[in-house]
């Protein structure tokens, strides 16, 4: 009996340990890429988005971040905020057709952004920098793919230019997606223009991870239970006469 106990809190410890280290697997960050924010917008009308950009390089610094647009979704007004200590410049192209803005029709679109780090302003190991724009009014297609090249100090360059893989998946270097809605139509999509830009030590749109660990917290709760009743019980075996042979 008393050797049946202490096999009960052995395996209260090690289902502790296993909960714990559930916990720990869910919760921990998956390789990060450039990313924008919101990920979702509304066709024909303007948004606020920001361009999330974390330092993958545990020596290097990012000094340098160029955004594409994409060809077949051109826009015809494009704004940046300023980022302190970064400088921007833009590149145009000609699209044919013109795209009509506010009553005019314009022969160019910008189709390229590029930021560049001045001083002490790159972004160093641990850290991320977020670089908002203004677009609209946004083209009538269903999503906007943005290749994105990140230039580190020591020349490595990460390219984040995959699309979406045709079942859903995510590739090895996923560019920044953004889904965009018919006008009026009922869906999680950002209202145009809103600055939705999320909390700096999570991406906003992790609701699996989320779930995730609120999976790996309940098993956690359940190996401490698991732990409470092997405790109990080799305390009580430590309390009761051991049975002479």
């Amino acid at each position: 009996m008393i050797r049946f106990r202490r096999t009960a809190g052995a395996a209260a410890a090690l289902a502790f340990t296993a909960a714990a280290t559930a916990v720990l697997g869910f919760a921990g960050p998956a390789s990060a890429h450039v990313t924008v924010n919101p990920k979702e917008a509304a066709q024909g009308g303007y948004a606020r988005v920001a361009f999330r950009v974390p330092n993958e390089s545990d020596s290097a610094s990012t000094t340098k971040l160029e955004v594409t647009l994409p060809e077949n979704a051109p826009v015809g007004s494009v704004s940046t905020m300023p980022v302190p200590g970064w400088t921007v410049a833009t590149e145009k192209r000609k699209v044919d057709p013109p795209i009509e803005v506010h009553g005019s029709q314009l022969t160019e679109a910008i189709s390229k952004i590029t930021w560049t780090a001045t001083g002490d302003a790159a972004v160093k190991p641990g850290q991320f920098q977020e670089f908002p724009v203004s677009l609209g009014p946004l083209p009538k297609v269903d999503s906007m793919v943005f290749k994105v090249l990140q230039t580190y100090s020591d020349g490595e360059i990460s390219r984040w230019i995959d699309p979406p893989g045709a079942g859903g998946e995510e590739p090895e270097h996923p560019a920044p997606v953004l889904a965009l809605a018919a006008a009026g139509a009922p869906a999680s999509s950002a209202t145009p223009g809103a600055a939705a830009v999320a909390s700096p030590d999570g991406d906003d749109d992790d609701e699996g991870n989320g779930l995730a660990v609120g999976l790996g917290v309940a098993g956690l709760v359940a190996g401490l239970a698991g732990l409470a009743l092997g405790g109990l019980a080799f305390s009580r075996t430590r309390r009761e006469p051991v049975a002479k042979s």
